[in-house]
């Protein structure tokens, strides 16, 4: 079968190739897919580039997210022929992932493909629309909503941010988007971005309280950026954050907790449980609109996934791309 296989050098660097991998060497699992399409994440990307230590199990096959067939299985919950995604569960790090024509894995880790999506669009919404549905629910069983004022979103012409400025449109949200793109702002105001400001206005060191100017937030940065979101954050707002682009450090002190009530809402998207998940993907079937998803999106083949985790880690990849696998 063709895949993406890293390999790690002598120098600890991994180097990826596009190869024929032998079926053999699939992993334990009970259902066997043939993978149609995969994605391309920002996690995709520290693992292939050897950014962050993502991958724990060498030689590995990236791809943290796919769609596919089911060809064999032996859980009574999937059959041959079933259509069936799968975001996370350490595919793409411990488990070999989505960038190869064939893939075997846990039959828990399975959903059935959502109604209303082809394995396209599934993937086009992946693991960072997948996510970014995570965050906007965690914000609205915060009980926030629209009307409590303006929310921000943080490396918003990426996956999430895309995908995060769409939804929250939708429901009404006056979005600000902030990018380090500023030629992407006519493409993030047709996403639904109410206003558009460069990612330099949270990206320094800040006081750790600042003039409250929004009710919420979704952060996909981490650092600086989001240390200044907690503290431009209004009186009982809450900060959704769900990625570590401009690092894992977390500058700030309590002050926005304990003289705003200002809540940090943590989202994993990886080992959330099934109810969560499906959840997720049942407000994604509502809110997110298929006209919408298509111009956040690029496909490419799997001869193309390689290039595209460099340019996803340089900051140079608009919203979603999908890889075509078989």
């Amino acid at each position: 079968m063709q895949a993406v296989l890293l390999t790690r050098g002598e120098n600890g660097v991994p180097h990826a190739a596009l190869t024929d991998l032998p079926e053999s060497e699939l992993m334990e699992g009970e259902v066997t897919l043939r993978v149609t399409h995969s994605g391309v994440n920002y996690k995709d990307g520290l693992a292939v580039t050897g950014l962050a230590p993502v991958v724990r199990r060498w030689p590995m096959v990236p791809g943290i997210d796919l769609a596919g067939v089911v060809e064999v299985s032996t859980d009574a919950r999937f059959a041959p022929g079933d259509a069936v995604i799968l975001n996370g569960w350490g595919v793409g790090e411990t488990h070999l992932g989505g960038w190869a024509e064939r893939a075997r894995v846990k039959a828990d880790w399975l959903l059935p493909q959502p109604a209303g999506f082809t394995p396209a669009q599934a993937m086009a919404i992946g693991t960072a629309g997948y996510t970014a549905m995570l965050t906007v629910l965690a914000l609205e069983d915060h009980g926030l909503e629209p009307a409590r004022g303006k929310v921000v979103v943080t490396g918003a012409a990426g996956g999430v941010g895309s995908v995060a400025i769409a939804l929250l449109a939708r429901r009404g949200w006056h979005v600000v988007a902030s990018t380090g793109r500023p030629g992407e702002a006519a493409y993030l105001k047709e996403l639904g971005a109410a206003e558009v400001i460069d990612r330099a206005e949270l990206s320094a060191p800040g006081k750790p309280l600042q003039k409250e100017r929004w009710a919420a937030a979704i952060d996909a940065v981490g650092s600086h950026t989001l240390a200044n979101l907690l503290a431009g954050c209004r009186y009982g707002g809450a900060v959704a954050a769900c990625g570590l682009a401009g690092g894992l450090d977390l500058p700030t002190s309590v002050a926005p907790f304990i003289l705003r009530g200002v809540a940090l809402l943590g989202i994993d998207s990886v080992m959330a449980p099934i109810p969560r998940r499906q959840r997720a993907w049942q407000r994604l079937a509502e809110d997110l609109d298929p006209a919408t998803l298509a111009r956040a999106t690029t496909e490419i083949g799997l001869d193309g996934a390689i290039e595209a985790t460099r340019q996803v880690v340089e900051g140079k990849l608009r919203g979603r791309t999908v890889v075509r696998v078989g």
